[in-house]
Formats: structure tokens, sequence, C-alpha cells
């Protein structure tokens, strides 16, 4: 008799109620500590989603801590500053400057030439930044107490994402599955779940019926334009304009989620653990759609209330003493923190967890039994803690 194969469905069983206090709380205490308690923020919220996600009734672990977020921030935030000051004297010595006012057109010119390098320079630290985010997050990832982990490659990740890029706006986009592919496979075939290594399968021309909708929406832009010239009519631009745009940004949605099916099922673990993965566009888009506009009136009722308070304390702070007028401030600024840290929450619970749910139930783990046999990997140190990403505000969501 052919062997049973094994499958494990994910699950996903977090709740809107704990995790929006969670949020709340800690956007609270963030707000109040000038933004130094982020770390800890970012990091509590991760244990609870992590812990969350379960296979077969074992849960994930997060054991990353906000203390070595924070270190890690403070030592990138000087290796960022030294090499930006090293990248102005070289402009400076050029006679190119980002802090004087240009008197003439030429120093205009030069101005705006030394904003470009500026802005190029850091281009490979968002690059090099992304790739140790995701290592840390594995290196700080468990599950039935075995770690994952990826191995060092962030520069050869960068220097390959600069190129990729580069090919993908001057071919317009054509080869983005190539850049899709590329990317993911250099960082997938670098990643281990205890002794056992990921391998990315696959070839990137089969990203090409992912694009579909990407496409139709570039069709209907373009074409519109073009059509609403030759007629002469600004009502078919402006309809082909939104029309186009807002399947534009479905097709990004479509490109995703059809491009992390097809990469999640052709990732293999240790030649023999497999995956599938089920997600559905319409699902996730409908997601973000009903979740903003219940945030938005959420939000639109909460700043109008705000707004009422704020004018029936105009005349007493007007007529008031200095005293009474910078508390009055102080309590209206108060109250907007409040709403700031309540929008915040209400996003994680509204959009961003309802598609991590939709998204973990569609995934299954097959040939589940080769697992047992899998050993514990060192401890990895975790890089630099994600402390460049959190320096160049890359990767911010959890």
């Amino acid at each position: 008799m052919p062997e049973v194969q094994h499958t494990i469905s994910g699950e996903y069983h977090g709740e809107r109620k704990p995790l929006f206090n969670l949020a709340f709380k800690t956007a609270l205490l963030t707000a109040l500590t000038l933004g130094i308690y982020r770390f800890w923020a970012k990091t509590r919220i991760r244990k609870y989603i992590w812990s969350s996600v379960v296979g077969e009734g074992d849960a994930f672990e997060y054991t990353g801590t906000g203390l070595e977020k924070f270190i890690g921030f403070l030592m990138a935030i000087v290796i960022l500053a030294v090499y930006l000051g090293i990248v102005q004297m070289i402009l400076f010595y050029f006679g190119l400057t980002l802090f004087s006012e240009p008197s003439t057109q030429a120093e205009m010119i030069a101005q705006m030439l030394a904003i470009y390098i500026t802005f190029f320079a850091v281009v490979p630290l968002i690059f090099f930044a992304q790739y140790r985010a995701r290592r840390y997050k594995l290196a700080r990832s468990r599950w039935r107490g075995v770690r994952f982990g990826m191995e060092n490659g962030a520069w050869g990740y960068a220097l390959r994402a600069i190129g990729h890029w580069l090919l993908t706006i001057v071919t317009l986009g054509i080869l983005l599955p190539r850049q899709t592919f590329s990317l993911e496979k250099y960082m997938a075939d670098r990643t281990w779940f205890g002794d056992a290594k990921f391998a990315q399968h696959g070839n990137w021309t089969k990203l090409y019926p992912a694009m579909k909708h990407l496409a139709i929406g570039l069709v209907i832009l373009v074409g519109g334009g073009i059509l609403g010239g030759v007629a002469g009519s600004g009502a078919i631009v402006v309809i082909a304009g939104i029309v186009g745009y807002i399947w534009l940004l479905v097709g990004m949605v479509s490109y995703r989620v059809k491009s992390f099916i097809y990469l999640t099922e052709n990732k293999v673990l240790d030649d023999t653990v497999r995956f599938e993965a089920a997600p559905d566009t319409s699902t996730i888009v409908s997601t973000v759609v009903v979740g903003s506009l219940v945030v938005g009136l959420i939000m639109a009722l909460v700043f109008a209330v705000i707004g009422a308070v704020f004018s029936s304390m105009m005349g007493p702070m007007m007529l008031g003493n200095s005293g009474a007028q910078i508390g009055g401030v102080l309590f209206v600024v108060a109250l907007y923190v409040l709403a700031l840290a309540m929008a915040g929450a209400l996003s994680l619970v509204w959009i961003t967890q309802p598609i991590i749910d939709h998204i973990v139930n569609s995934l299954k783990v097959q040939n589940t039994e080769h697992l047992n046999a899998i050993k514990q990997r060192a401890h990895d140190t975790g890089a630099d803690a994600e402390g460049c990403a959190d320096a160049l505000d890359v990767g911010g969501a959890i």
C-alpha cells in the first residue's frame, strides 16, 4: 500500500478585542515616551500574532525583545549618520551641497543633483535593511521549539535588488516577474528551519499570468487617454483614468497574491516537505475596502467629536489666562494622540489581522512526517535586530 502523506493545515486564533487593546495601549505608551516604546510595542504585537498562528495544535513563538531592537536601532543610526556624512563630504568636495540657498539656476541644478545623489546613495541601504529585517524575524521565530534562520547575504541581496529594479524600470515593467522570482529565490535558498534548508523551485516566466490585471489596468489608462485625445473628450480621459487607476491597484494586489501562491507552492523544505497556498484576491481586496470604510467612519466620528470639543473650548480659552490656554491646547493634543492611537489599532484589527487570518488558513504543509527528523539549529544573533529597517523606516509592518 502507498505511504500516507501527512498534511498540516494552518490556523489563526487571533481575536479583535485583545489585539485592539494591546495595540491601543502600546501606541499610547509609544506616544508618551516620544516614540521610544515603539520597539517594545512592535515586539509585543508580534508575540501575540505569532502565538495565534497554529499548526496541528502547536503555535509559533516570537522570541525577539524590545531592548535588542532599540540597541540595534541606535547602532544603525550611528552607522547611517557616518555613511551620509561621508556622502555629503564627497559632494561638498565636488561643490555640491544640500544646505545652502541657491541664488542662480546653476546652483539650483547642482542642489537638485546633490539631492538625487543622496537619495540613490541610500537605496542600497534600503534593500540591505529589508534582507536583514527578514533575517532577524526568522532568527526570532520558532515552531515546535525549532528555530528558523537565514544565512548572511544582505549586501548580495542589495546588489541584486538594484540590478533587478533597474531592469524592471528600463523594460517598463515587463521583467517584473523576473525581479519577483529572483529576489525571493535568493532569500528562500538561504532560509532554514532547524538543520533543514528551504529551496525555491519554479521558473520566473510562470509569473506572467499573475500580471493579467496589471496589464488590463495599463491598457485602460493608456487606451482611454489616447481615445479621449483623439475624440477630444475630457470625460473619456477622466473616466478611463479613474477606472484604470482602480483596476491597476486591484491588479497590484492580484499580482502579489498570485505570485505568493506560485512561489509558496514551489518552495521545498529539505527536498521533502512541500506547501500549498490558496488565498483569494477578491477576499483580500474586500477586506481592505470594508476595513478601510469601518476605520474611516469610526475615525471620522472621533475627529468630529474632538473638533466639537475644541470649538466649545475656544471661547473660554481665549478669555482665560495663559495657563488655561496652555492647558486647553494640551488637552486637545492629548485627544488627538488618543485618536491616532485608536486609528492604528483599528487598522490592525480590521485590515491587517483579517488578511493574516485569511492567508494562514489557506496554507497547507505536505509530507510533514519528515519534520520529526529535523534537528535544532544554533542560536542566531539576529544581525542588527532590524535596526537599519527601523532607522530607514522600511518594513515598518509587523
